[in-house]
């Protein structure tokens, strides 16, 4: 069921994207394989994957984490109910369509504070008719907002799941811990924090080549290591972490990534790098290919 953002003037959204500069969220559309992106995205994605070649297996194995983070906490733990802020560009297997796969009545809440991703939000909202899924334009640095908001579609009377993928690392510490804080502290006791991070703890050189990429185009990227991911459970009251703990996401709760659609040989040549990434299997990845942590926590 539509929120209130997609009511927005289609050419008020025009207005509010800026094709001249890389936007994180365009980004990462580049790197799974989307459409819905600039030639300025694509030339940081480039920029990026010259520096670490590899570095599409952080990306999708991110991706991969978060699929396998929905789908046990729908299955071990019953959560119906899930708050995914810095959603991103609708892609294959969003969060309500994993969930509701498991609970059909499951209930989701995707938040991002990008015209580009305002835009294709309907494709975020095909809910199940058992369940209800809502898109709401705010920034995270508005927990209230996000809050308020989210109350007309989750019940905050039952536990529910707080998905931050891929987004603290774009936030400075001043404001990222707060706000974490802030909004666990709203949720009720049963509910779970899933969060994943670019770390340089792992395979320091490869990510700092790309996180030179990244500032050079203006954006925050902030490389927090383990202890500084695990502040995020340890700082928040109530929040704590479960096993097995802040882990390189590959090595969280570790299943077999789907299979990337067949593509013929002689086509595959014919494509560039970043062209290729969508076609290639990432279940060969190694420790030296991974740059981000992932981890679980339940409050209590």
């Amino acid at each position: 069921m539509p929120g209130d953002a997609l009511s927005q003037d289609p050419a008020e959204l025009r207005r509010r994207i800026d094709t001249t500069k890389a936007h994180p969220a365009r980004v990462y559309d580049v790197f799974l394989g989307g459409k819905d992106n600039y030639p300025t995205d694509r030339a940081a994605a480039a920029a990026a994957l010259a520096a670490n070649p590899r570095g599409y297996l952080d990306v999708r194995h991110n991706r991969d984490f978060m699929r396998r983070a929905v789908t046990r906490l729908a299955t071990e733990h019953g959560i119906r109910q899930f708050l995914d802020i810095g959603t991103g560009l609708p892609t294959a297997d969003n969060v309500h369509q994993i969930a509701q796969r498991i609970i059909p009545e499951s209930r989701v809440v995707y938040v991002d504070h990008d015209p580009v991703v305002l835009a294709h939000a309907r494709a975020l909202l095909t809910s199940g008719p058992e369940g209800r899924t809502d898109y709401i334009d705010a920034d995270l640095r508005n927990p209230d907002q996000i809050l308020e908001q989210a109350r007309k579609t989750l019940d905050f009377d039952e536990p529910m799941a707080l998905v931050l993928v891929a987004l603290l690392h774009f936030v400075e510490d001043e404001d990222a811990y707060p706000i974490v804080r802030d909004l666990m502290d709203a949720l009720p006791s049963g509910s779970h924090l899933v969060i994943s991070h670019i770390t340089e703890d792992l395979n320091a050189e490869n990510i700092r080549a790309v996180q030179r990429t990244y500032t050079e185009r203006g954006f925050t990227f902030v490389l927090r290591s383990k202890e500084e991911v695990e502040r995020f459970f340890t700082e928040t009251p109530g929040t704590e972490l479960e096993e097995p703990g802040v882990v390189p996401v590959h090595h969280w709760f570790p299943s077999p990534a789907p299979a990337p659609e067949a593509v013929d040989a002689a086509y595959f040549e014919t494509l560039d790098d970043i062209e290729k990434i969508r076609y290639r299997d990432i279940n060969d990845v190694t420790d030296a290919d991974i740059n981000v942590y992932g981890a679980v926590g339940r409050k209590a």
